[in-house]
């Protein structure tokens, strides 16, 4: 059975067990989410439930959108996002909450990392850099050498060079369901989740338990 969840990420906090030892959690405002679109594989070519989040005006979506959720009498969501099922179980227009979730269980967690803009190696990849002594004061940051000599005369797809740093999908798999509220649609995973405050995640079931 499909269980997935759209959300908008809260911040940090602690739990505490029963013994009293404090776990740190992620708090994730998830749903109320509306089933928008159920994909079958004779139609579409795969299986998968896409849900949206977040009523807003209809001023803010476009015609199109206000197209594609108007007729199943959908309220306007500013955000969409598609969840592959091999049985969704669902229907066009069911809502869905952080009930179908249970302490204890297992989930990932897709979101957007932070961005941190052009960075270079030692903060991106921990390279070590150069030495301070021996004449060297203007290159310790460097990469140094990035290739081979004159064979093969090139420098290798992948090379771990300066570039921009996070702005990326990123997954916190295998993550632990320790906190649920039901009234205030709130739910809290076991560790960090990628992307800063207020960011849009995807929870889904573990794939790997």
């Amino acid at each position: 059975m499909f269980k997935g969840l759209i959300g908008k990420k809260l911040g940090m906090t602690q739990v505490f067990n029963e013994d009293g030892s404090a776990l740190p959690a992620t708090l994730i405002e998830a749903g109320p989410c509306y089933v928008t679109q159920v994909r079958n594989t004779e139609r579409d070519g795969y299986s998968a439930v896409q849900l949206g989040f977040d009523e807003v005006p209809e001023r803010k979506l476009t015609k199109g959108e206000l197209g594609h959720l108007g007729k199943n009498k959908i309220p306007p969501l500013k955000y969409l996002r598609e969840f592959r099922s091999k049985k969704p179980e669902v229907n066009v227009g069911d809502k869905v909450d952080v009930t179908q979730f249970e302490l204890g269980k297992r989930v990932d967690v897709v979101g957007v990392s932070k961005g941190k803009g052009f960075a270079g190696v030692v903060k991106r990849w921990n390279f070590k850099g150069g030495p301070v002594t021996h004449g060297q004061s203007d290159r310790v940051r460097a990469p140094g050498s990035i290739a081979a000599g004159s064979t093969p005369g090139r420098v290798f797809k992948g090379k771990k060079m300066p570039g921009r740093m996070g702005n990326e999908r990123v997954s916190s798999q295998n993550v632990e369901v320790v906190f649920i509220d039901a009234e205030k649609n709130i739910i809290g995973v076991n560790g960090s989740v990628p992307g800063p405050r207020g960011g849009i995640v995807m929870i889904k079931d573990a794939r790997k338990q």
